[in-house]
């Protein structure tokens, strides 16, 4: 498929820097043009944070032989230096009641024993897990699991700067710092398209296809009711002291699949803790997007609140699950938390990826639904993007992230499925709902 010579990316965060490399690389001759509402790294998009973890530890095999690609050129290249990439190990680990994390776990390992050999090792019981993370508590409450020495994490901030000026060195590819309000479209055929996009503030940018890598913020340009849903993710830091450091930072990242939780070694003093769960929704009332948008419809939908704390509940889950891990944290106080907002895919238990023509109007794309495991494929992804603009996407991929059929408003759920069983919290938090409960229990501490 020939592809049209002026292409609009909106979003400047993993896919859509990486997309705008790869369309570099293979179309030097096309005007690209990346559309981003802040400085990039943006602060508040899923992709910049101190750290990601890299891994190609996946039931799904095609997700584990992508990651894994991705592992070689976080290793091998310039993506890795400089302190980008660290090869640290990730060690997932199950309890005895948990039949999906375990199930996970024993698929997961088979994926990537094929791929790391012998950098892969079962681990059958807690005093084999225990071997591994001496520094972790007695009180853990794991059945087993297993440590893959080939994994690692990312500076995640830093590896959207590097991209970024990748793309800067040549200026083939112009950026315009502005927040798109709504599309642009030609309603004169049959099939509406795209055209460009509307800036708050009045100015338009049109191009011959608009690629939207807006992440959690999708839905408010697109109706994308029961294909994505903006989730808040709990994430906290803890200040640690130097000689702390020095006895974790060379310890695997770990990772209960029954929990959720994770703990990343720490660098510059801080030890992250965070959790993939079902996660906090943030519904708001919006015009509902699209070429009829004059009608005057509106549609509750979740949307991303960048500036709220992690409520009680995830400071709780985090506080039981430092009890198990590292006790001699449990009482230090959080230097800061917040809200990692993830665009989950409710109607993909797998947590699928959008990567697709939009099924209503010529001229969209959208690169979205990173599901929480999106940046580890920074490296490959806009090239698995330019293939599926063109034609060629593999059809493992093609089917697992095509957008196939129309929004059908009766049938969408914004409900999270229950995936790969490693996600926990309740299934349909509210986030105005829980942070009313942290400032009750607030009150109530005072008298």
């Amino acid at each position: 498929m020939t592809l049209p010579e002026k292409i609009l990316i909106v979003g400047g965060g993993v896919f859509g820097l990486s997309t705008a490399l790869s369309l570099r690389e293979r179309h030097p001759t096309l005007q690209i043009t990346v559309v981003e509402s802040a400085p990039i790294p943006n602060p508040h998009g899923s992709s910049v944070d101190t750290s990601r973890i890299v891994r190609a530890d996946y039931a799904s095999a095609a997700y584990s032989k992508l990651a894994n690609a991705a592992i070689q050129r976080w290793r091998a290249t310039a993506w890795g230096a400089e302190g980008r990439y660290t090869q640290n190990g990730l060690l997932l680990v199950y309890p005895e009641n948990s039949a999906s994390a375990q199930a996970y776990a024993r698929q997961s390992y088979a994926n990537v024993r094929a791929l790391e050999g012998e950098n892969v090792v079962f681990l059958p019981s807690k005093r084999d897990v225990l071997g591994v993370v001496p520094a972790y508590g007695e009180d853990l409450d794991v059945a087993g699991g297993y440590v893959n020495w080939g994994s690692g994490w990312s500076d995640a901030a830093a590896g959207v700067r590097f991209a970024k000026q990748r793309l800067d060195t040549d200026g083939r590819v112009q950026f315009k710092r502005g927040e798109v309000e709504s599309l642009l479209y030609d309603s004169s055929t049959a099939k509406p398209k795209v055209k460009g996009v509307s800036l708050v503030g009045g100015e338009t940018l049109h191009a011959d296809l608009v690629i939207l890598a807006t992440g959690a913020w999708t839905g408010r340009l697109v109706d994308m009711r029961g294909k994505a849903v903006a989730t808040g993710q709990a994430i906290a830091y803890i200040k640690i002291s130097d000689a702390e450091q020095r006895e974790l930072e060379n310890l695997p990242t770990i990772l209960n699949f029954a929990t959720g939780i994770f703990i990343i070694p720490p660098r510059n003093n801080l030890l992250k803790i965070a959790r993939h769960a079902y996660g906090y929704r943030n519904p708001v009332t919006l015009p509902v997007p699209g070429a009829n948008r004059s009608s005057g419809e509106s549609m509750e939908v979740s949307m991303p609140d960048t500036h709220a704390p992690v409520p009680l509940e995830g400071q709780e889950a985090f506080r039981d699950a430092l009890k198990q891990l590292l006790p001699r944290f449990v009482d230090r106080p959080f230097v800061t938390t917040r809200l990692c907002w993830y665009t989950d895919t409710p109607d993909s238990p797998n947590g699928d990826f959008i990567i697709s023509y939009h099924p209503e109007y010529d001229g969209l794309f959208l690169a979205t639904g990173g599901s929480g495991h999106g940046y580890k494929f920074f490296p490959v992804i806009g090239d698995k993007i330019v293939d599926a603009l063109e034609g060629t996407l593999e059809p493992e991929l093609r089917d697992m992230w095509t957008w196939t059929e129309p929004v059908s408003t009766e049938a969408a759920t914004d409900v999270i499925p229950d995936g790969d069983g490693s996600r926990s919290g309740a299934r349909d938090s509210i986030l105005k709902d829980e942070l009313a409960k942290t400032a009750k229990a607030s009150r109530t501490s005072v008298l």
